[in-house]
């Protein structure tokens, strides 16, 4: 990898496109310290310090880079793209003009874009109005005893102002991204969901470490290194690994010159899913205890949920993020993934896998063999997700955003591997020497 970073800044125009992505993410770490107008800086400090924000808060506070709790013009971060991007490729299943579109290549994905791009706006606008309710009910910050102070003026035209700064904020960071993808190395909402999360760990290893009793911190600190060497090296090699269904293509004669006859294979990933199940699973988790603090019921139902459901650390709350990715590894693996689709494209173009018929039987069997390596996928996704509750439990200075959580670290990993492999695959695109020398 550092490698491939050296031999990048060696190249002109490689290091040009370097040198601008870094310059994005200057500015975009900038515009995370930048606070709202209307927000008393010096009290959100104070309740940064005593309190901290768990469940889908805790969430959108990785995926900011922690401008969220800071309440800055880039707290709502890349939170409303990813969501607006996902519930998307969502609706491309259930809506056939939406499908439609996605066929017709790259006129249909720039349309399909613009529709994420008006989403994300429209997403924001709605997170940045909760965000703004809660931090002036003094939700945000709970436990903290100057929470309902740290927006002074709580009139209408400061929360509008508030909202719309936010969502230009949130416009400027797509903004941002675009120009990484045009003018940059690519990937530009991967390269700043990846930002954001790795600002977060030095002050999360550190707190580890200064919580720590034994050996001053040094211990524990020296622990959670190795478990984050041992998690990357599992990621990395799950992430890599693959079923490869052969492919082969008939000839075909066309006059004097034949066509076809070569072999390729389909790569079905262990890991097909990603990081999506995790996703859904943490939101979904957190929409009873969202409805137990807005609602401030002291009902059966709502003590059952305090008690069960609000820390993470519960042997319920364990249960039902465990199930619940293995469901979404399953359900989004499903929607992303058209074996029928697949198999008819083969067909079309005179490929077949050897020894199975063309058309329903090759769809079958794709379905067969993504099932079979799903439930590795799943369970994997799963175990990775519950380390930060085994931390919390380990290590009192861990919180809901350990470093080396499930979520960031398989972003992290998974970002990593792909700019590499861009990088790399640009360089040998400069380099490629052909078969004279």
């Amino acid at each position: 990898m550092f490698t491939a970073f050296a031999r990048a800044f060696k190249t002109p125009d490689l290091r040009k496109k370097l040198l601008f992505t870094l310059g994005i993410i200057v500015i975009y770490r900038l515009g995370a310290h930048v606070p709202v107008p209307g927000v008393d800086y010096a009290k959100v400090q104070m309740c940064i310090d005593n309190a901290g924000a768990g469940g889908l808060l805790g969430l959108m506070q990785m995926f900011s880079g922690g401008a969220l709790l800071q309440i800055t013009i880039f707290a709502l971060g890349i939170m409303p793209y990813i969501t607006a991007s996902i519930i998307l490729q969502l609706l491309t299943v259930v809506i056939p003009r939406l499908e439609a579109l996605k066929k017709e290549g790259q006129t249909g994905q720039a349309k399909i874009t613009q529709y994420t791009r008006y989403l994300t706006i429209a997403l924001a606008v709605l997170q940045g109005t909760g965000l703004v309710a809660t931090a002036t009910s003094g939700a945000l910050f709970s436990g903290c005893p100057v929470a309902e102070q740290i927006v002074p003026n709580q009139s209408v035209f400061t929360t509008v102002i508030m909202v719309l700064t936010m969502t230009a904020g949130t416009a400027t960071v797509m903004w941002l991204g675009e120009l990484i993808t045009d003018r940059g190395i690519g990937n530009g909402m991967s390269i700043l969901m990846f930002i954001s999360i790795a600002a977060g760990f030095p002050g999360a290893l550190w707190t580890i470490k200064t919580t720590g009793k034994l050996a001053d911190g040094w211990i524990e600190f020296g622990t959670v290194i190795l478990i984050g060497f041992v998690m990357v090296g599992l990621v990395v090699f799950v992430e890599q690994a693959q079923r490869r269904i052969p492919v082969q293509y008939a000839k075909r004669m066309i006059g004097r010159r034949s066509y076809g006859g070569t072999s390729t294979y389909i790569p079905l990933k262990v890991n097909q899913a990603g990081v999506i199940p995790v996703i859904f699973a943490s939101s979904l988790l957190y929409i009873p205890a969202l409805i137990v603090q807005f609602s401030n019921s002291n009902a059966a139902w709502a003590t059952w949920i305090r008690d069960n459901f609000v820390k993470g650390d519960h042997p319920y709350y364990i249960t039902a993020y465990f199930l619940l990715i293995v469901f979404f590894a399953f359900f989004y693996v499903a929607i992303s993934f058209n074996p029928q689709e697949v198999a008819d494209n083969m067909k079309k173009y005179g490929g077949f896998i050897p020894g199975i018929r063309a058309g329903r039987p090759t769809a079958e069997y794709l379905s067969y063999v993504l099932n079979r390596i799903t439930w590795p996928g799943s369970l994997y996704l799963g175990l990775i997700a519950l380390v930060p509750t085994m931390a919390l439990a380990g290590f009192g200075g861990a919180n809901q955003n350990f470093p080396f959580g499930g979520t960031s670290i398989l972003i992290i990993v998974g970002v990593g591997l792909e700019t590499v492999k861009q990088i790399e695959s640009q360089l040998q695109q400069r380099n490629y020497e052909g078969f004279l020398r």
